[in-house]
């Protein structure tokens, strides 16, 4: 079997423009990145924006297990089973970090034969969107720490600045650093550290805003550090907002590529779901929405942390909502939150996959709360039996969702025509979609009903610190913002050992941070880090290219 790499570099893929026009995208809407990648220009959108939006469909997904469950491949599959039955479709997600790549994870662009291309490239640099986050965030940091060397006439208080650095790469070592060291002419020395570039509010900020204005102005907004007196500095008091801007310029434009069968493919920013919001960016969304009658997205890892997001933040911000919601789950992901071993999983344990079960259970329960019709998705293995997808069907149904067995890792858009049937028939369902909270609620009523509905928790707790920071929060004003919570993926819970469906706990909040420029609240539990490490052995290490420039061990 050829590895997902080895099935990318043997597509003969279409030039962008065939793929645009399939759209209707002129080729004057274009701006090149070679023969098969292009940003779309800003001015699309005065074209396009009184047409009524296509039929949205968000892909999520379990618990992610180290069985795996493939919610990239599924989204990609279904928007290629789209295109297949000869609709005007897209598919909208996000940038791969180059963090994860060279990681734990690898490459994110799908797999087998539903993959976006060109593979590589978006793997890699791409277009550069992630680069140009990383030196705004940087210079911004950068002359934070120059006004306080020029004099500070801010006062701002060297113990309070928020504002980290970023690096898109994991480095354990960079969590907390020392800077300005060496003596006077080389800064004030402070502690501070680094965070990835996925977890930088101005990743959020790219995603979420809806022009470079409305960029502007959320960049402005930025809260970077406290003066001694307890007040709140805001980036466009050090007077670089424009500057700011001007690196965006281009990262703000939503790029365009294809999948393996040619299906158009926008995929536009890259928020973590377990630190950040997790969605593609909403002008990718929209576009998308206008170009195509069905547009196919994801929210990153489970629907506990990327679909309870996307819906109560990216659905807040844009005014959009997802007409049919997809759950990804596997035979052998629902026996390991069963508790069966990973080495096991090939052989029938009814029992393992009923306790499994509870967790998928869950998620359906959790996204017909926000009023959406759900269908699940079952990535077929060739272990799969006929009584253990029988079971699932059946307890899928008996909480009112549909189930369609995926073969797209196999077979591409082919394997996934029985699921876009079932998903078809569910955006025809009728939709009562409705936020978990709202945002004049105080801060710890939002989290409560996240931690209660969405999870499954008997409540909340706060830290001695995260106390102080949610006073501090309400006196500053910031505290009618949504909620993104930076929770563990692999569990319900706050304690990533939990796995199943949970019960009886209290999720922790151990730290809150405002991110006023991006408009929402972090609230930060358990060991969750906003800097990943290497694991032991990095995926950095199967990598290789040789001097023809093909690229092997990308996964």
């Amino acid at each position: 079997m050829k590895t997902d790499v080895e099935i990318a570099q043997s597509a003969e893929m279409q030039d962008i423009r065939r793929i645009a026009e399939k759209l209707s995208i002129s080729e004057d809407e274009l701006e090149l990145y070679g023969k098969y990648k292009a940003k779309i220009s800003l001015d699309a959108w005065q074209r396009v924006k009184d047409r009524e939006n296509g039929k949205l469909v968000l892909v999520t997904a379990i618990n992610p297990t180290p069985a795996g469950e493939g919610k990239t491949t599924t989204s990609v599959g279904l928007a290629d089973a789209f295109h297949k039955q000869g609709k005007k479709v897209a598919v909208a997600l996000r940038e791969p970090s180059l963090g994860p790549c060279f990681g734990l994870k690898g490459g994110a662009a799908g797999g087998g034969y539903a993959q976006v291309v060109p593979m590589e490239d978006i793997n890699l640099h791409f277009t550069g969107d992630f680069h140009a986050i990383t030196t705004a965030h940087n210079l911004l940091a950068a002359v934070i720490d120059n006004h306080i060397q020029q004099g500070n006439a801010l006062d701002i208080d060297v113990r309070r600045v928020v504002w980290k650095r970023v690096l898109d790469l994991n480095d354990r070592a960079l969590r907390h650093v020392v800077i300005g060291m060496g003596g006077k002419a080389h800064g004030v020395p402070r502690e501070t550290g680094f965070d990835i570039t996925v977890a930088s509010e101005m990743m959020a900020i790219l995603c979420l805003a809806s022009d470079l204005e409305d960029m502007k102005k959320r960049l402005g907004e930025i809260v970077v550090a406290y003066t001694r007196d307890g007040r709140a500095v805001r980036a466009k008091e050090l007077n670089v907002t424009g500057a700011l801007t001007l690196l965006f310029k281009d990262a703000i434009k939503p790029n365009l590529v294809q999948t393996l069968e040619g299906t158009p493919a926008f995929i536009h920013g890259g928020p973590f779901a377990n630190i950040a919001h997790g969605c593609n960016s909403v002008m990718a969304t929209k576009f998308a929405l206008k170009f195509a009658d069905v547009v196919v997205t994801e929210a990153g890892f489970g629907a506990d942390l990327g679909a309870e997001k996307f819906l109560n933040i990216k659905c807040r911000f844009a005014g959009i909502h997802p007409d049919a919601v997809v759950i990804v789950a596997t035979v052998r992901a629902l026996k390991m939150h069963g508790g069966m071993d990973k080495k096991d999983l090939g052989q029938v344990n009814m029992e393992a996959l009923e306790k499994g079960m509870q967790n998928l259970e869950k998620h359906i329960e959790n996204i017909q709360k926000f009023g959406l019709p759900a269908v699940v998705a079952i990535n077929a293995f060739p272990t799969d039996t006929k009584e253990e997808l029988d079971f699932v069907e059946a307890a899928c149904n008996k909480r009112g969702a549909e189930v369609a067995l995926s073969e797209v890792w196999a077979k591409g858009g082919e394997g996934g025509l029985k699921l876009a049937e079932k998903v078809e028939a569910a955006m025809q369902k009728e939709n009562n979609f409705h936020f978990i909270y709202e945002t004049e609620q105080s801060v710890e009523e939002k989290i409560t009903a996240i931690a209660k509905e969405i999870y499954g928790a008997d409540g909340i707790a706060f830290t001695a610190a995260a106390k102080k920071q949610l006073a501090e929060i309400k006196e500053l004003g910031f505290d009618k913002m949504p909620i993104c919570m930076a929770k563990t993926q692999y569990s319900l819970s706050d304690d990533a050992t939990k796995i199943g469906r949970p019960e009886g706990f209290t999720v922790t909040v151990r730290e809150l941070r405002i991110s006023a420029g991006a408009g929402f609240i972090v609230a930060l539990t358990g060991n969750i880090l906003t800097m990943p490490g290497l694991p032991k052995k990095p995926a950095a290490e199967n990598m290789d290219i040789d001097n023809d420039g093909k690229i092997t061990g990308l996964f």
